[in-house]
């Protein structure tokens, strides 16, 4: 099993490509073209980050361990952001994807009052390759059964719990979104509406929650509003391809602390 060194190291190399920030609604803001630079310096036990964005100072970090707030899985995957909810302070994360010469992140940030603000979507590849990229995601392309598999790795280092998974997505005859996710022993279903780029679950008005359909076959599901002592979790989703999909899910125990980061891949078996 590759340490969470060696799975960072699955993503150096030059990414070009572009922050593009969207509203809470899906709404383009701006898009920035972007430059980040990720090789290893002399001495091998260190690698620096060059993040180069038209119009802004370029940052440079040095790393020479990871952890804390960040996780990674052994493909290169990873998510960074909030360890802990707390009242009155920004709260977000940062989720990322990769597959052969492409990545796609997306960060989510909810203002001090718990609010999601915005979403910046991060689509790069490697230089000197092709820029391939999915179109914008449609209810059309996740209606069906999915297959998959899931690997949950922990803050407080456990061994990672790997489960397979189903879910299903089907309209019913009113035009509502039934979801039903099947892992392990437990069954989920959920219903929720649909209105251009929003898929909206309502049941529920204490935990409302949201997934934005959006370019390169991106999807982001998240809290309209995070509460204190509410367990939550955040979640991004991409379109690889139109028969695979992965998602990322960090979630948020009742007391607001990280606790887990998950990984399914699943293919599409039946439309």
């Amino acid at each position: 099993m590759k340490s969470q060194w060696e799975s960072f190291l699955q993503n150096l190399g030059v990414w070009e490509g572009s922050f593009t920030v969207f509203s809470p609604q899906g709404t383009f803001v701006k898009d920035i073209p972007s430059r980040l630079t990720l090789e290893k310096l002399n001495d091998n036990d260190k690698v620096r980050l060059t993040l180069c964005r038209s119009g802004l100072n370029d940052m440079v970090l040095d790393f020479t361990s990871v952890g804390g707030s960040l996780l990674f899985f052994e493909n290169g995957a990873f998510s960074q952001g909030s360890i802990q909810l707390a009242p009155f302070t920004e709260f977000g994360s940062e989720f990322s994807f990769i597959y052969e010469n492409r990545r796609l992140r997306l960060v989510q940030i909810f203002d001090q009052n718990g609010h999601l603000d915005r979403l910046t979507l991060i689509r790069e590849h490697l230089a000197d390759t092709p820029k391939a990229e999915r179109p914008a995601l449609q209810v059309e392309d996740l209606l069906g059964t999915w297959q998959g598999e899931a690997v949950t790795i922990y803050r407080d280092w456990r061994s990672p719990e790997i489960y397979s998974t189903t879910l299903q997505l089907q309209l019913d005859e009113t035009g509502r979104l039934i979801q039903s996710l099947s892992f392990g022993e437990r069954t989920i279903t959920s219903t929720a509406t649909i209105k251009g780029s929003i898929i909206h679950f309502d049941r529920d008005p204490q935990k409302q929650m949201q997934v934005l359909l959006l370019p390169d076959g991106a999807s982001a599901t998240s809290p309209l509003h995070v509460q204190l002592r509410q367990s939550l979790f955040l979640e991004v989703g991409w379109l690889i391809q139109p028969n695979l999909r992965q998602r990322m899910v960090r979630s948020y125990n009742d007391k607001g602390e990280w606790t887990s980061l998950t990984l399914v891949t699943e293919e599409k078996t039946q439309h």
